[in-house]
Parts: C-alpha cells; structure tokens; sequence
C-alpha cells in the first residue's frame, strides 16, 4: 500500500491554508507520496499543483470543497475529477457558484454536471447531528457507487461522532476513506495558520466573533503516523488510495485556444483581411497604388500571418480599434513590438508605418519560432471600460474575461496585518511601518540585517519576538485576489469549458486563473492598457477646439516643426510623456534633439546599462567625436545611431547581413545571445562566423563583430516600442511648444489633487508669462479652464468643497446667470449645499474676490449667509420664498479688519496647496534687496559652486550618522522651486536651533551633483 493524500488545501487558498508548493512537494517525496489531492474552496492554484505534481512524477488529483444544497441547507462534501468530464464538470460547478455568488450546488446544478466526479461526504458534524438519511439518500442518487464516506483522525484522535458516521455510510453501502485536511505542513504551523485566517476574517485572535480552527492538528502526517492513526482501519487507507488513483484527467497546455471574428461561413478570411489591409494602406499612404515596397511586405506578413492561424485576432483587434476611433476614444500610435507590423499599420491598429521607421517584422511575428501573438493597445484610461465593454458585447460574456491577480503579503504588509491581529496599540503599528521599509524586493529578513533598530524594537518584548517569528511564516502567502490592470482574455468558446471563472466587475468576468496559467493552456491574452497622457492629449484638443474651433489630429503633426526642438533641447519637458525625469531632461540638454530619431534614441538609452553610451551618441552627433565602425557592413545599419546599437533591429540586421541569417534565425540568435549563457554563445558563434565566411567574410572580421553584438545584446531595446511611446512623446512635446495655454490648462486639470506636481507647473506657467486667475463663483467651472489667453483655476482645485457643491453653483449660476451677492448664492444653491464647511475654503481661495468685497468681510458674514439659506431656501424643493427673490430679507454684510496679507497668503496655501497672490519669498527677497540664487537654477550649477539662496523651511529630515552624531536633510522653497540642502553634525548643532518649518531662512553653502540630484552643503544659515 503506497503513501496517499486525498486532502491538501493550498496557499493559493487565500488565508484557508499555509501550505506552499515549494514545501509541499520535498515532504510528500520523502514519504513516497504516490497520489495527492489539491482540495481548496475555489479552483486557485490547479495548474501550478498540477505541474508540481508531474515534475515531482506524483500522480495529481482535482478536488473541490464545496457545499451541496438540500431543503434549503448546505452539507459539506468534497468533489473530486475522476476523468476529463468531470475535471470540466468541476470548471463548470465551481464557476456557477463563483458568478452567482452561491454557497452550495442546488440540485438541478448537481444532477446536470455529476458526471465524471467522485463524491466524498465528510465526517462533519452538519454530518451527523441530527438523522441525516435523506440527505444521505439524496447524494446516494444521484452518485451511486461514485459515493463516498471519509473519515479523518487528525492527530490520532477518534471523534465522537465517528461511529454513528459509519452507521450512516454503511446504510446506503457507501465504502469508507481514511483522508486527513492538511492545512500546513508540519505541526508547529498550527499557530501562523490560526493567524493568517484572523488576517482573513479582518479580526483580533482575541475577538469573540473569530471562528477558530476546530483542532490544532491539520498537519501533513507521516506515513508512519496516518498508518498508526488508522491501524484498527487498514482498509479505508486502501480505500483512499484506490479511489485517488481511480482519478485519471489530464490538463490540456501547450495548444491555442484562439477566437474566432465572426464572418459568414462563404468569406473566405484571407481574401478577407487582404481587403481590408489594401484599403488602409491606400489610405494610409493617401495614394490610389501601393508601391511595389509596400506590396511585397504587406503579402509576406499576410502569408506569415495566415500560416500561424492569426487572422481571426487580427481582424478582432482591428474591430475593437474601429470602435475606439468612432467613439472618439483616443488611442495609443502602438506598443511593444506590434509597431513592427504593416498589416497593424493598414488595419489602424498602429499608427507607425514600419517602412519609414526600418521595423522588423520578424521582431513581433517569427515564422521560425511560433508563439502567440502580442499586440497591446493603449486607451485614454478614462473611456478604456468602454473598450473592454465593447468586446465582452460583441463576442459574449460567456467568452470574454479579465484576468485575476494575486496580492500576496509583503515584509511590511505582513508585519503591519499579524501585528493588527495580535491586537498591537497604534504606536506600535507605526513604529512597524518606520523599521520596515516599503523598498520593492525588501524581506522580513532583509529589513532585520539592515536595521539594527527593528532587532532591538523585537527583543524588548516576548510577544514581539512571537509576532515576528509568525509574520516570517507567512510572509509572501497570497492575500487577496484583485483584477491585473490591462489584461482581457478572449476564448473561442465557452471561459468554462477551459477554466474556471468568477464574479468581476461591471458585468465583466474575471478569471479564477492568472495570466501565466491562462496562457499556458493556450489562452489568448489582451492588453488593453489605460494610458493617462493620451488622456491629457484629448484634454488639450478639447480646450483647442473650444477656444479656437481648430481642430487638432495628432496623427498628422509635422515631425520636423522647429519649436518642438528647441523646448526638448533645453529639456523642457515636464509634462511629456517619458521625457520628465531630470536624468532625462539631462540627456536631452546633451543629444539635443533635432530630428524624430534623436527622440526615440533618448527614450531607448535611457536605461540602466545604456544609459552609458548616451555621452558618446552626443559627441558623435555633434561632430565632437569620429564615428568609428568595426566593420564598413555596419555603417548602413549604425548610421541613424552614429555608430551607437541601441537597438534589437540593429542587431538582427548585422546578422542577416553579415551572416546570411533569415531576420527569422536572427531574431533568435538575439533572443539567445542576450541569455549570456556561454555554451549558447559559443554554438551561436560557431553559426555566425560560419555563416559570414560563405558570404566572403574573415573570420577575424566576423568574430570582432560578433563580440559587438555578444556585448550589446542585453543594451538592444525594441525600436519598434522606442517609435510607437516616441509619438506619443512628441505630440506632448509639440502642444506644449504651440499652444503652452492649452497644454498647461489639461496638464494642471489632470493633476488636480497632486499639489507638488501643481507647484511645478504652476511654477512654469509663471516663468512663461502665461496669466493664472484666481478660483471664480462666476466665471470657473469645475476644472481648469482658458478665458481670452488666461488660465483658470477650476473650482474642484479648492480643498473641501463637495463636488455636489460645485455642480449646484454651476447650475445655479446657468440657469439664473451671475450671482450678485453672497446671500443671492443663498437663496439659488440651497442650505443643503450652502454650508459654512463649503463656503469658507472658497472665500480664502479668493473665488468670491468678484463682489469687490474684502475675505475678511465674506468670512464674517457666511454665518449670516447660511442662515439666510436656510430660510429661504432649506432644501431643493421649491419654496414659500422662491418667487420673492433678492428683494426678500436680504441680511447685510458684517464688517470686518482686511486680512493681513501674510494671513492671506497662508490662507490660499491652506485651501489651494500653493500662493496664488504672490510667494512670501518674493515680497521677503524685495525686502532684503539682496542677489539670491533662484533654486531652480541650481541644477544648471557647476559641482562645489558657491550658492546664496533665501527660502522657506517646507520638511527637516533629522538623522544620525553611523558614529551617532545629529544631522539634517532640510527641503527648502522659494518662489521658483524646491531645493535640498544637507547640514552636516558640525553645521546642524550649530543651526539645529533656528530650524522650524515655515521658517524663512538665508543658507550659504556649495553645490553637490550626485546621481542626477542637486544638492546644497550648508556652510552658514541667517534668518
């Protein structure tokens, strides 16, 4: 008799269980493991078991804890696969109840989709409580002989309620198995599952409402123990192993599982989307003949496409496209290396012509080596559901799914979740949150070795160090499951009929599989990303449009306009898209940029890596340095990069022309050398000079040159996505160099709520000499909004004014036209939306300034004002006072003291999250009348350059040196931009005294240039 078990709950699970596959698998080799069961409440982590199980050469089983429904009441069973009917029948159970959100199978579900399954009822109490007989004779009929009884001992233990169970079973001849929940593996995991299935219910272990686990014994046994635990039941471990082994599915993967357009069966689909491809490209090349180029492209990627069986998702994809484009959903001009494609090109999937940019097509479709295809569309992120909806529509909500994620518990999420559960006080909690760090990739572990805190924090406490030991456990357990931000699947037929499925969102399903499961059975991915700077580009040609009736089409911007240049040369460049970062700027200010292909050069260096050959393409570019070729092969290839490979193509075109490769065999030469793994370079080396000495070449020639490409292989960035994010780029770059206004308006609209990113901008807009006006109760609408050349503060800028609040003054105000009064906003907008918690943050936001009336009188008389509403106007119904209007009990202003303007000033930074008026700097440098250096300028200094700059005190950051002297990082402000400024142990002890925030300080000191960031070193501070 071989080692069996019919019950492992896994990980995969969320919080049900603590078993990990990596631990699971070494356990059941040692105890000669024959068969074991996955048995979880949903179908999570099936194929990852699955596959364990075969590498491990365990034969796998399928199971499913559910509930099964009778006169009303749900009864536990288990369901196991036993052949491929069944395994679909589980997909299809486990799914209805997932989407339906039902606890227990009804018995129209169960009598349609039993075939196929083994039925296992558990020796629970819901068992055996009261006569159970009907329900035993109910599950009997429907599954005969495929019925069983299970029995567990968990510990050796016998319960109480066994005996009468097999009275039960042996009534209805159901044979009995011996089985064993395991929920972690060894015993000592008893306490961390207790705890991680608090964290699940989102309660204390001292809660009275948790729900315990029933014994502390849910452990793997061993083969030694389950034998001893059931030695007087020999037979029923026979049983179990007989019944396990009598399961035989298989899990299909490694095919595809493509959809299907939907077409009358008479069209013929090739025929089909050559048409349709014909007629792009006319229009596309805006010429009534396609030259004998693009001809021979377009029926090479159709004959490629055709034989790999893509047709029906090409067509697909440009289906949706369509929909976008008259919807006027703006998209993306590509991704990733779908650019490649001239087919993409004439189908408007894309919007690069491959030709003009010297794209591969081999790069994104390989005739000789078959994979699934990738194209990704980006959307404006606010009309992407409308895509995805569009999809679920027409192909059928049975068909279309996104994808599940999987969070899992992070070092700090992990520590901060047992830590809630033990029930630690807030200042606990808090001081976790600070001696963790949220760094991607930092463990438990890795936090303690580089804290020497959290280690003392731990150790003054028995019940931390408990804490911890239980939060290293279960750290990196999944935790909940969420939806993967772009990913839709589509399925030729049926979701169910493949995997299993869930409730989503928005009528759209979801996935119980994540996307490496999903593809590996052959399911077809889609990425339908949401793209915030497609967002803003609407934006801009919304705000053009409306001020000026232009109309803006991106697709046909110039590529060579002069003042785009010039803003990407000086690095202008907040707000355009992957151009923002001051490394970027930086590279820029080197390159400067004077044709399109600067542009997608800058964005494919600028990586870690590259980033190093960003210096030489600027010497070269400029004619500062000679361009040097290791061979003259390659200058035709290398010449748009001045010698530089920057790109994949390059490569896989210094292959094919060197070596004869097919752009097939070269792409997978690329693919293989960047591997690094030095018995593939040497076989590729041998295939390369090989392939260069029939075409002429010396092997010393070709072995130089394969060195190059050795070298920079793992550099090489996709050109295509370089082009398509390139466009993208460009268009931000080309509206902010042509219609700053409008750029600036979508910009500031877009980042309402984000005040650092409104700083800066505003911040520019300023420099520029582009007019900012103040919020208006008359004149602003919600967003930001452009009147005769000005900018316009939006009302939804003013912090703590309800969104009800701003639409019922915008009624208000176009239904009866201006308001005349702060009383007439009174009587029109209701006491509903008219309170003093509204009405205050705009009055000091200065969006009353237009009854000519001083804050501080406004403030005085809201009370008043509020009253008012609330007599005369109480609620929104129509009122006993309505058609008595403004002439009706009008109260008066309270007089009060003009405000301050330094009050003032704090005011709108309060409300606003900036000084709208003037910066308490300047009116403080126009004081002084002394020469400060602006902060913004100091990034422009040279390194240990002498600076003299005034400004406000926003954040200190006080820390200790390694030896455990004191000293400061401190982030000042004035009215051009932050600036960080460093006080050394000697500096800050002897300022630390005059540093308060909001304080106004002088700092005299030097420039620090390190790792793209400026920095001053204090040397003197006056106030």
């Amino acid at each position: 008799m071989s080692m069996v078990y019919p019950y492992i709950s896994t990980s995969a699970d969320l919080l049900k269980s603590t078993v990990r596959l990596d631990e699971l698998f070494p356990f059941l080799k040692e105890q000669g493991t024959a068969a074991v069961a996955i048995v979880n409440s949903k179908l999570y982590g099936v194929l990852p078991f699955w596959e364990a199980c075969y590498q491990a050469g365990i034969h796998a089983v399928l199971g499913f804890s559910t509930f099964v429904e009778h006169d009303g009441q749900p009864y536990p069973v288990v369901l196991y696969a036993q052949t491929n009917k069944g395994y679909g029948n589980l997909l299809k159970i486990s799914s209805a109840l997932a989407t339906r959100n039902r606890k227990a199978i009804p018995e129209q579900w169960l009598k349609a989709y039993d075939e196929g399954l083994l039925c296992v009822i558990p020796n629970t109490s819901e068992w055996t409580l009261t006569d159970r007989k009907e329900v035993f004779e109910y599950i009997f009929q429907i599954f005969g002989d495929r019925c069983y009884g299970s029995v567990q001992r968990p510990g050796g233990n016998v319960s109480g309620n066994e005996a009468e169970f097999i009275e039960a079973c042996n009534r209805f001849y159901l044979p009995i198995m011996a089985t064993q929940e395991v929920k972690y593996i060894k015993k000592e995991g008893a306490f961390a599952y207790e705890v991680a299935s608090a964290i699940g219910q989102g309660l204390k272990l001292s809660d009275e409402q948790r729900l315990p686990p029933e014994h502390t014994d849910a452990y793997a046994p061993t083969a030694g123990e389950l034998k001893q635990w059931f030695e007087n039941r020999p037979e029923w471990l026979e049983t179990a192993e007989q019944m396990l082994l009598s399961c035989k599915v298989t899990i299909q993967t490694n095919r595809q599982l493509l959809p299907v357009f939907p077409l009358d069966n008479e069209v013929d689909r090739a025929e089909y989307i050559k048409k349709l491809c014909m007629a792009g490209l006319k229009g596309r090349l805006d010429s009534d003949s396609i030259s004998q180029e693009y001809q021979s492209r377009l029926d090479y990627e159709l004959g490629v496409i055709k034989s790999m069986g893509y047709i029906d998702y090409f067509l697909i994809v440009s289906d949706f496209m369509k929909f976008a484009r008259n919807a006027g959903i703006m998209t993306g001009p590509g991704r990733g290396s779908s650019a490649s494609s001239l087919v993409a090109y004439s189908l408007h999937i894309t919007d690069v012509d491959p030709l003009e940019h010297g794209l591969l097509f081999e790069r994104f479709l390989n005739p000789e080596r078959v994979t699934l295809p990738d194209i990704d569309i980006d959307f404006a992120d606010h009309r992407r559901h409308e895509v995805v909806e569009y999809v679920a529509n027409k192909y059928g909500q049975a068909r279309t799914a996104q994808i599940i994620t999987f969070g899992t518990l992070s070092a700090k999420a992990v520590a901060r979740d047992t830590a809630r559960v033990f029930g630690f006080e807030a200042e606990e909690l808090e001081a976790i949150s600070k001696l963790i760090p949220s760094r991607p990739g930092t463990t438990l572990r890795s936090a303690l070795k580089e804290n020497a805190k959290l280690n003392d924090w731990i150790i003054a406490r028995e019940e931390r160090k408990t804490w911890f030991k239980t939060a290293l456990q279960l750290e990196g357990l999944p935790r909940h499951a969420s939806t993967h931000a772009a990913g839709v699947i589509l399925s030729p037929t049926s979701l169910v009929d493949y995997v299993p499925i869930e409730e989503g969102n928005e009528g759209i399903y979801l996935t119980q599989w994540p996307m490496g499961d999903l593809e590996a059975i052959g399911l077809l991915k889609m990425d339908f990303l949401g793209l915030r700077n497609l967002t803003i580009l609407e934006q801009i040609r919304r705000l053009l449009s409306k001020g000026t009736g232009k109309s803006m089409d991106y697709r046909k911007l110039p590529l060579d306009d002069a003042k785009t240049y010039e803003i990407l040369a000086a690095g202008d460049t907040s707000g355009v898209f992957q151009l923002e970062s001051e490394g970027m700027r930086n590279a820029l200010r080197q390159i400067k940029p004077t044709a399109f292909g600067d542009i997608v050069a800058v964005n494919a260096l600028f990586r870690p890596g590259p980033m190093e050959f960003i210096p030489l393409y600027a010497r070269r570019k400029h004619k500062q340095e000679a361009v040097a070729y290791v061979h003259p092969i390659l200058e035709p290839i290398l010449k748009e990069t001045h010698g530089v490979i920057v790109y994949q193509e390059q490569i896989m075109q210094i292959a094919a022309r060197m070596a004869g490769f097919s752009l097939g065999e070269a792409d997978i030469l690329r693919r293989a050398v960047s591997k690094k793994k030095r018995e593939i370079l040497d076989e590729e080396r041998v295939h390369f000079v090989q392939g260069a000495q029939k075409k002429g070449f010396k092997e010393s020639e070709a072995t130089e040159v394969y060195d190059l490409i050795v070298r920079f292989a793992d550099y090489g960035f996709p050109k295509s996505h370089a082009v398509a994010y390139s466009i993208i780029s460009y268009q931000l770059a080309y509206m902010k160099a042509n219609y700053p206004i409008y750029f600036y308006a979508a910009m500031l609209g877009n980042f309402s709520g984000n005040a650092e990113k409104t700083k800066q901008l505003l911040q520019e807009i300023k420099e520029k000499d582009i007019p900012i006006l103040v919020p208006s109760i008359q004149k602003s609408i919600s967003s930001f909004s452009i009147e005769e050349g000005k900018i316009r503060i939006g009302l939804n800028s003013v912090k703590g004014v309800p969104g009800t609040v701003i639409k019922a003054i915008i009624a208000a105000r176009n239904e009866g036209g201006p308001f005349t009064s702060l009383f007439n906003i009174a009587e029109r907008i209701s006491a509903i939306h008219f309170t003093r918690k509204a009405f205050e943050p705009l009055i000091k936001a200065g969006a009353l300034d237009d009854f000519e009336l001083d804050r501080a009188t406004l403030l005085a008389s809201l009370d008043s004002a509020v009253k008012h509403a609330e007599l005369v106007k109480p609620d929104e119904e129509p009122g006993l006072f309505d058609d008595m209007g403004a002439s009706f009990m009008k109260p008066k202003y309270t007089k009060a003291s003009p405000i301050p303007e330094n009050l003032k000033l704090d005011l709108e930074m309060e409300v606003l999250g900036f000084y709208l008026s003037t910066h308490p700097i300047e009116r403080e440098k126009e004081q002084r009348q002394k020469d400060f250096d602006e902060l913004k300028s100091l990034k422009l200094k040279r390194d240990k350059e002498k600076v003299n700059v005034l400004g406000m005190i926003e954040e200190i950051k006080r820390i200790r040196t390694k030896k455990g002297d004191a000293m400061a990082f401190i982030t000042l402000q004035d009215d051009t931009g932050p600036a960080s400024v460093t006080l050394f142990p000697e500096e800050y002890t002897k300022y630390n005294a005059i540093l308060k925030e909001q304080a106004i300080i002088e700092v005299q000191g030097t420039i620090e240039n390190r790792m793209n960031r400026t920095s001053i070193i204090c040397k003197n501070i006056s106030t």
